[in-house]
């Protein structure tokens, strides 16, 4: 069997298919995400703190500079609030994927069980 033909029946079987439309689905529901947590969820939080934008949230290690040959040095900080906002993010997709996962398995028992 030629490679291109060994190619071509791996790219039209469903399980290859089935892996495409998931990736495709699941940066679609990553962008959601993005936009509940972003746009939603974090504006009220960062009001509840001081009326702040929270993913600006950070400590400076060192605050911009001038250096002696006049370029300009670039703030060093941790950017907390980014990292706030991404654990928020990876709970609600690892929690999303958890509940799709379990109502998954309840349909594959009750169909076994149906068909036992």
């Amino acid at each position: 069997m030629s490679f291109i033909q060994e190619f071509r029946e791996f790219a039209v079987k469903g399980n290859a298919v089935d892996m495409a439309v998931g990736i495709i689905l699941g940066a679609a529901f990553n962008k959601v995400v993005n936009s509940i947590v972003n746009d939603i969820l974090m504006p009220p939080i960062g009001l509840l703190i001081g009326g702040v934008e929270f993913k600006y949230l950070e400590w400076v290690l060192r605050p911009a500079r001038v250096a002696a040959g006049g370029t300009e040095a670039p703030a060093v900080a941790v950017r907390y609030g980014v990292l706030v906002n991404t654990l928020i993010e990876f709970l609600i997709i690892a929690l999303t994927v958890f509940v799709v996962v379990k109502v998954m398995n309840r349909m594959i028992r009750r169909r076994e069980a149906m068909s036992a």
